[in-house]
This record gives structure tokens, C-alpha cells and sequence, in this order.
């Protein structure tokens, strides 16, 4: 289940990467703008102010997310990415921080491009950090003897989902789309007792929540911080810095 208001807890730092990827969409006057993973909508609102005249079309899977969004004002529902097709109206889709979610999701990108009309453009973000201590000391903890029974088969992320910037643009560059695909590492300056278990606590902790009693997750908790903390030690001045990559492509159709 997602959580909006944990998700939202570092909602500057994970904004940012949003806007790095507007920034390069270059569509004047779209008339329909997808946000697929729309999550809580407090991004997918600022579509709208770029963009009065467009119609937004937002989804997310979470029907947590989707009533946050609503109460957002944002028009969203429920639905998977999966299931999505674009209308022949549709100029802009936008997918942030959700499609690593999807295993099969090159293949939607290529259908996405296939059925979208010329000069349509499609930006998507998505996280490459998944090697990172981060999400590999969840991964070890998991599989230790006092969790593994009930977390062995968790479908943690693989880093194998999500491709390089140069496998995205070589896959849409033959579908047929001008690609611009680039990465990069933000370093983002935690506060708090445990910053990173609570950044990750939102996203990546979030199927290990779902199998465990209160108790039980408790003493994951408590055995992951100090693996965390040594991982991203506490400087002087009481901040963290934690490294994060992200992997964009914004592609137009030709």
C-alpha cells in the first residue's frame, strides 16, 4: 500500500527530478497530457499551470495515491500503466519515478510511440540506483535467517528492469522518435535521526511493510538503521548526503 503522506515527506527532493524532466518536453500547446503514476498529484497539478488549455489525464495504481490526488483537484483514477492507451488527442505522456515499477515496460514505451501521433512526445524518469547500499542492505537483511521465510520471495527492484540512458534511446530511436536520454546522480542533504531509512521507508521498503506485523517491522527497522547509518554517516553539521541516480528520456515521435 501506498502511503501518501510518507511519500511525500521529501517531496522537494523528489520534485525536483519532475521538473528536470519537463523541462526538456517541448510541446507548445498540447491538447491531452497523460501523467501515468500520477501518485498523490501534487506534481501533476503544475501540468496544468504550464498548460491551462490541455487536458490532463492522470493515473496511478494506488487508490491511496489517486485520493490524494483528487483532493488535490486533480482529475485522477485508478488503472495500470499496462492497461493505458493513448487517444488520438494525446501530445504529451508523461511518466515519472513509476515505470522501473513495470518489468515489461520497454515494450510499452514501443507500443506508447507506435500508436501516438507524429510530434507526440513521451518523457519518462525513472531511478537507477538499485545497486546502491540503500536498496542492497534491504535486499540482505530480507534474505537473513530470522526474515527470510517471510520475505524471501519479495519482487524486490532488479536493476536488470531498468535499462542505461543509451538502451532507452537506442530502443525508441528505433521506434522511431528523436531521443534525448541523459542521466543523473542528485545528492540530496538529509536531516533527521534516520533520513535514508525514512526516504526509502516511502518507495523501496514499501513491500517489506506489507508482509510484517507492526512488531516485526519494528525490528526490520531497527536492524536496517544502523546498516544505513554506516552506510551514509551523519556529518558533522547533522545532515546526510545521499547519492541518488536517476535515469530520463524525453523522445518525439517523428
Amino acid at each position: 500500500m501506498w502511503n501518501p503522506a510518507v511519500y511525500l515527506a521529501y517531496a522537494d527532493h523528489r520534485a525536483r527530478p519532475f521538473y528536470d524532466l519537463l523541462a526538456r518536453v517541448g510541446a507548445p500547446a498540447p491538447r491531452r497530457i497523460a501523467d501515468l503514476g500520477c501518485g498523490p498529484g501534487n506534481l501533476t497539478a503544475d501540468l496544468a499551470t504550464r498548460w491551462p488549455e490541455a487536458v490532463i489525464e492522470a493515473w496511478d495504481s494506488s487508490a491511496e495515491m489517486v485520493a490524494a490526488a483528487r483532493e488535490r483537484g486533480v482529475d485522477a483514477r485508478v488503472g495500470d500503466v499496462r492497461d493505458w492507451a493513448p487517444a488520438s488527442d494525446t501530445d504529451v505522456v508523461i511518466s515519472n519515478a513509476t515505470l522501473h515499477w513495470v518489468p515489461e515496460h520497454p515494450d510499452l514505451l514501443v507500443r506508447w510511440a507506435a500508436r501516438l501521433g507524429a510530434g507526440a512526445w513521451i518523457a519518462v524518469q525513472v531511478p537507477g540506483n538499485f545497486d546502491a547500499p540503500s536498496h542492497t542492505a534491504v535486499q540482505e537483511l530480507a534474505h537473513r535467517p530470522q526474515w527470510a521465510e517471510l520475505l524471501r520471495d519479495l519482487p524486490f527492484d532488479a536493476p536488470e528492469v531498468v535499462r542505461t540512458p543509451v538502451g532507452y534511446a537506442g530502443l525508441l530511436s528505433d521506434a522511431g522518435c528523436a531521443v534525448d536520454a541523459w542521466e543523473t546522480t542528485y545528492v540530496h542533504d538529509l536531516t533527521g535521526e534516520d533520513p535514508v531509512l525514512e526516504w526509502i521507508h516511502g518507495t523501496a521498503l514499501r513491500p517489506v511493510r506489507s508482509r510484517l506485523s507492526d512488531e516485526q517491522w519494528q525490528r526490520f527497522r531497527d536492524e536496517l538503521a544502523p546498516v544505513l547509518a554506516a552506510a551514509y554517516p551523519r556529518r558533522a553539521d547533522g545532515t546526510t548526503f545521499f547519492p541518488f541516480r536517476r535515469i530520463f528520456v524525453v523522445a518525439r515521435v517523428r
